[in-house]
């Protein structure tokens, strides 16, 4: 617990560990199904980030049966076993209650072996960070909600949402020594409620260490500036910032719509590696050819910048 890690780890035996996590929201799309692919796509990406494997699942409900009908929890469930069975992960049962205001989500166990698990506290200097999905959800889910997003939005960025974290940690765990290779992953968090810098500001606290963050390349949804820029920016984001700012240096040359999306809280968001400088081509090479649309290298570990985040 003292620790700001993705899941909480129990070891079975020398060889086994379990990993433990559980995530709920309300809906975020109007969709029934979609929403429950996200939720259950969400609830996954913390064992991922883990380095773990996702194996069981409980569904949690909270629904308003006076005001809603059976049928959109239905297409809730269904959604969210659906992507249980794209991730191979059996659902073993769940709880339900009656509540005024709908909820879904997922109690989730995975497994992974004791030493190969993977922490937001151990960085290493040098180690280049990748990130597998792009950020901006948070705004454009605020721009969908007022009713300025199209059609082409809305679909863009659920069917994001709504993509597993697996391709990606499949990636990272193949680069383990039971494959008779070196292990050059040091560290993982996946990219949700804090946004990009307030979990990268996690990872350094305590650690001595610093990062270095190349504003240019870092992936955004091509809208995320327009709408921000409108000022649809959820109070997440401001509360992100508040919170994590005095570990936050930027460049003046930053634009200061990308500071409100480097906060911005993201649903379900993309895998966040911190790799040996040495292997970081390789590792985005890997994700490239098991399809990950997204595997760009955006800063890197200092020594230099103690606990401190710096935008260039």
């Amino acid at each position: 617990m003292e620790r700001a890690d993705d899941a909480g780890v129990y070891k079975v035996t020398d060889d086994i560990a379990i990993i433990q996590t559980v995530d709920f929201f309300t809906p975020i799309v109007d969709d029934p199904y979609w929403f429950g692919q996200i939720a259950a796509a969400n609830a996954f990406s913390d064992v991922y980030a883990m380095g773990g494997v996702p194996k069981t699942a409980m569904n949690l409900v909270a629904f308003p049966l006076d005001e809603m009908d059976m049928s959109i929890l239905r297409e809730i469930m269904q959604g969210g076993l659906d992507k249980m069975k794209d991730a191979d992960v059996v659902l073993v049962g769940g709880h339900s209650v009656k509540d005024k205001e709908l909820k879904y989500g997922l109690s989730v166990t995975g497994f992974i072996h004791p030493d190969q698990v993977l922490t937001k506290k151990n960085l290493k200097t040098g180690d280049q960070l990748i990130l597998t999905k792009p950020l901006g959800t948070g705004i454009i889910n605020t721009a969908i909600k007022a009713g300025f997003a199209s059609n082409e939005v809305i679909e863009r960025i659920t069917g994001l949402m709504a993509t597993l974290n697996k391709d990606a940690a499949e990636v990272m765990q193949s680069m383990s020594p039971t494959l008779g290779r070196d292990y050059p992953v040091h560290a993982c968090s996946d990219i949700t409620g804090f946004g990009l810098l307030g979990h990268l500001a996690e990872m350094v606290v305590d650690s001595g260490l610093g990062i270095k963050l190349l504003a240019d390349k870092i992936p955004i949804l091509s809208e995320t500036f327009k709408y921000a820029g409108m000022g649809l920016v959820p109070a997440g984001a401001k509360k992100n910032r508040e919170f994590r700012e005095t570990m936050v240096e930027f460049s003046p040359s930053v634009d200061d719509l990308l500071k409100d999306i480097l906060f911005d809280p993201q649903t379900s968001g993309g895998l966040l590696i911190s790799v040996d400088k040495e292997k970081a081509d390789e590792l985005v090479d890997e994700l490239r050819k098991r399809g990950v649309e997204t595997r760009a290298i955006i800063g890197e570990v200092s020594s230099q910048l103690k606990e401190k985040i710096l935008v260039d």
